[in-house]
């Protein structure tokens, strides 16, 4: 099946040759493609570098930072128009293993599944590498997305894979965050809409390159995002029609 890998970008530079050595490793037939929101650090040089050196390697480089969803929603639209079966999405800061998207594929062709998603929480120790103050904000705000949807997915992290065979054009764009808060509220509605999703585990490394972007700030945020969320659905549950 015609397989599409989205990978934003924001100053990740120092990760992208490591990333994509293991991405060819797992010999695989897909085409990756790099969204970036006008890195300065290197990052789009080494992106066209590498879309010369392998034909399977696009890019989609913005003149701003228009946030994490907005640079899925852009690989999205690009899906669709090529015409892409399924979809996976991954962060380029090396926290996620490569060797993962077999298993996405596997299950996703065998067990017809729409949406494959990763749980954080499914193991013990699955983020025991990582500094104590980002276990400690992802526990929070998993924790808030539990009660304040009533959910138990872990659906704040990136690393996914879609059926877009099966998940409908209008249903990929019905949140309208452009943040990260766009992966909440996407897997949330996927859920209300009665969509098949499939969590696995996955064990994060922690970030080789540079530190995480994530602070008490994006908590906060997120949490008044969940209740604004929630209540439009409570207020209007034909939204998602």
């Amino acid at each position: 099946m015609k397989t599409l890998l989205i990978i934003p970008t924001l100053n990740e530079v120092k990760s992208i040759d490591s990333l994509i050595k293991k991405i060819l490793s797992l010999k695989i037939s897909l085409t990756i493609l790099f969204v970036d929101d006008k890195s300065n650090d290197g990052t789009r040089e080494k992106i066209k570098f590498l879309s010369k050196k392998y034909i399977f390697i696009k890019f989609l480089f913005r003149n701003t930072n228009l946030g994490l969803g907005s640079a899925l929603k852009a690989g999205f639209k690009y899906a669709f128009k090529k015409k892409f079966s399924l979809c996976l999405t991954m962060d380029a800061d090396g926290t996620h293993d490569p060797k993962k998207i077999k298993l996405f594929l596997k299950i996703i062709k065998k067990n017809y599944y729409d949406v494959i998603s990763t749980n954080r929480f499914l193991k013990k120790n699955s983020m025991i590498k990582w500094p104590y103050f980002r276990i400690l904000l992802t526990k929070i705000r998993y924790i808030l997305v539990k009660i304040v949807l009533n959910t138990a997915l872990d659906s704040s992290g990136n690393y996914r894979c879609y059926n877009l065979k099966k998940i409908k054009n209008k249903h990929m764009f019905l949140s309208k965050d452009k943040s990260y808060f766009f992966l909440i509220e996407s897997l949330f509605y996927f859920e209300k809409l009665k969509y098949k999703i499939k969590e696995i585990p996955i064990y994060l490394s922690p970030r080789t390159f540079d530190s995480s972007k994530m602070t008490i700030k994006h908590i906060l945020n997120s949490f008044l995002s969940l209740v604004q969320l929630r209540f439009r659905y409570l207020q209007n549950p034909n939204v998602l029609q």
